[in-house]
C-alpha cells in the first residue's frame, strides 16, 4: 500500500506542508469569530438593523456545518489534497468580495463562498496531516493543527478589535487575500499528489438531508432568538430539522457507502473525544460572545485595548499546544487531556466571580489559564480522534472532528446569547435583548449565570474524559496480564 511516510520528498517537506495547511485553517476558523466585534460598524455602514447584521456570522457557521461531512467523505473518495486546494481558492475569492461594502446581499453571498471554501479545508486538514506524519510525530503535528484551529476561533475578537482601531471593517476580510495567496503558492509547491483512492459512489441523499437538517435547525435557532421560539415559522423549521434528520439516519443505515459510518461511534475513544471537543468549543464560545460585552460595555475599555487583553488566550495556547502534542507522543495523551480540562474548568469558575470592579489583571490571569488549558487539551484530544479510525476513514473522521468544533461554535454562540439575555430579562423584570448602559448589574448577573452554564458543560467533559482515561488504563493493565 502506498504511503506518504515512505516518500522521502514528502517527508522532507512535511513541516512546510503543516505550515501551509495550518495557515489556511487559522484564516478559515478566524473568520467565524472575527466578525462579531465589527457587527455594530457593519450595521451602521450598510444601514441595516443589528439582528440582520448578525447573519454575517450565522450564515458562515451554518454553511460550514452543513457541508463538513460532505467534504470529509469527498476527500476519502476523490482525494483530500485536491479538495483542500480548491477550498483555499474559494476562501480567498470569498474574502476578496466580502470586503467590499457595496450591499448586504453581496456580503452574505461572499460569506457563503468563504464558508464553502472553509468547509473544504477544515474537513480535510486533519486527514492530510495524519497521512503525512509518522506516528512518532503525529501527536505534535495534530496538536499544532488543533492549536491553529483554536487560535483562529478564539483570536477573532482580539485581532478584530486591533484591525478596527486602525482600518475599516473590510480589512477584516481583505487581510486573508495576500496571506491566502502566499500560502496557496507554498501549498502548490510542497503538497504532494493525492494517493490512489477507492472509487465509490457519493451518498448524495445523505448529504442533502444532512444539510437540510443543519440549515433548518440553526436557521430556526438564530431567527427564533429575534422573533421568539413559539413563532409558527420557527416551529416549522424545527419540525423540518427533526424529519430531515430521521430520514438522514435511515439513509445512512441502508446505503452501501454512507456519508457517516455509524460504526465509528461504537469506538468509545472516538466518540468521547468528539463529545469533549464539542463541549469545550461550546464553553469557549460562551466566553467569546460575552467577554467583549464585559470589557467594552461594562468595563469601558477601548476596542483596541479589549482586543489586546483578549489576545492573551490564543497567544498562550499557540505556545502550549505543540509542547503538549510532543509530550503526548512520548507519554500518551490521556492524562494531558484531563489536566487541560481541569484548568479550563477552573478558569470558568473564575469567570463566574468577575465583577464591575474586578482587577483587569485577574481576568488576564484567567485568560492565560484557559489558554494553557486549551493548549494542553486540544493537541492530545485531536490525536486520539484521528488515531482511533482506520486509514480509509481518515477523511470522514477529520470531517466529524471539524464538525464537532463548528457545531460547538454555533451552539456556544446561540446558547450564550439565549442564557445571557434570558437571565438579564429575569433580573430586569422585563425582556432585555441588548446591553443596558444604565443597569450594568443586569449584565453582570446574566454573565454569571452564563458562565455557570459553561462551567457545567466543562464538568461534563471532565467526567467523560476521566472515564475514558480509566477505561484505557484498565485495557492496558489487562493486556499486560495476558502477555
Amino acid at each position: 500500500m502506498l504511503s506518504y511516510q515512505d516518500n522521502p520528498a514528502v517527508q522532507k517537506h512535511r513541516w512546510y506542508i503543516l505550515a501551509a495547511v495550518g495557515i489556511v485553517i487559522i484564516m478559515s476558523t478566524l473568520d467565524g469569530s472575527i466578525v462579531n466585534i465589527a457587527l455594530p460598524v457593519m450595521s451602521a455602514d450598510l444601514h441595516i438593523p443589528m439582528n440582520q447584521a448578525e447573519w454575517v456570522v450565522s450564515i458562515y457557521l451554518i454553511v460550514i456545518c452543513a457541508l463538513l461531512l460532505l467534504f470529509g467523505k469527498l476527500g476519502d473518495i476523490i482525494g483530500k489534497i485536491r479538495i483542500f486546494k480548491l477550498g483555499t481558492i474559494l476562501f480567498i475569492i470569498g474574502s476578496l468580495f466580502a470586503g467590499f461594502n457595496k450591499s448586504f446581499a453581496m456580503l452574505l453571498a461572499a460569506r457563503a463562498v468563504q464558508a464553502l471554501g472553509a468547509a473544504m479545508t477544515m474537513a480535510t486538514s486533519n486527514g492530510i496531516i495524519t497521512e503525512i506524519f509518522p506516528l512518532k510525530e503525529r501527536g505534535r503535528a495534530l496538536g499544532m493543527i488543533g492549536s491553529f484551529v483554536a487560535v483562529g476561533a478564539i483570536a477573532g475578537p482580539g485581532l478584530g478589535g486591533v484591525i478596527l482601531a486602525h482600518m475599516s471593517w473590510g480589512y477584516i476580510f481583505w487581510i486573508n487575500v495576500p496571506i491566502g495567496i502566499a500560502t496557496m503558492i507554498l501549498g502548490y509547491a510542497v503538497l504532494p499528489k493525492d494517493l490512489p483512492v477507492q472509487k465509490v459512489s457519493l451518498d448524495y441523499a445523505g448529504a442533502i438531508t444532512f444539510a437540510v437538517t443543519i440549515v433548518a435547525l440553526f436557521g430556526g435557532i438564530f431567527v427564533g432568538q429575534d422573533v421568539g421560539f413559539t413563532h409558527p415559522v420557527i416551529l416549522g423549521a424545527f419540525a423540518l430539522a427533526i424529519i430531515a434528520f430521521l430520514i438522514f439516519v435511515q439513509i445512512e443505515r441502508r446505503v452501501a457507502h454512507p456519508l457517516v459510518e455509524f460504526k465509528l461511534f461504537k469506538n468509545a475513544e472516538f466518540t468521547i473525544s468528539l463529545l469533549a471537543a464539542f463541549m469545550i468549543f461550546v464553553t469557549n464560545f460562551f466566553f467569546n460572545v460575552i467577554a467583549p460585552f464585559y470589557l467594552e460595555n461594562a468595563r469601558h475599555l477601548a476596542t483596541n485595548h479589549a482586543g489586546y487583553v483578549l489576545m492573551i488566550f490564543p497567544i498562550v495556547q499557540v505556545v502550549v499546544a505543540p509542547i503538549s502534542g510532543s509530550i503526548a507522543d512520548r507519554k500518551g495523551p490521556y492524562l494531558l487531556t484531563l489536566i487541560g480540562l481541569l484548568l479550563i474548568g477552573i478558569s470558568q469558575l473564575g469567570y463566574t466571580m468577575l465583577s464591575l470592579n474586578a482587577p483587569i489583571a485577574w481576568m488576564m490571569f484567567l485568560l492565560a489559564l484557559v489558554g494553557f488549558g486549551n493548549g494542553t487539551f486540544q493537541s492530545p484530544n485531536n490525536s486520539i480522534v484521528m488515531s482511533a479510525v482506520e486509514p480509509k476513514d481518515l477523511g470522514i473522521a477529520g470531517g466529524l472532528n471539524a464538525f464537532a468544533r463548528e457545531l460547538g461554535m454555533v451552539v456556544g454562540i446561540s446558547a450564550s446569547t439565549t442564557v445571557l439575555f434570558s437571565s438579564m430579562s429575569h433580573a430586569a423584570g422585563h425582556k432585555v435583548t441588548t446591553y443596558i448602559n444604565a443597569h450594568p448589574e443586569w449584565f453582570i448577573y446574566g454573565m454569571h449565570v452564563a458562565f455557570a452554564v459553561a462551567t457545567v458543560m466543562c464538568l461534563i467533559a471532565i467526567a467523560l474524559t476521566a472515564w475514558r482515561m480509566l477505561k484505557m488504563r484498565g485495557k492496558t493493565q489487562n493486556a499486560d496480564l495476558n502477555r
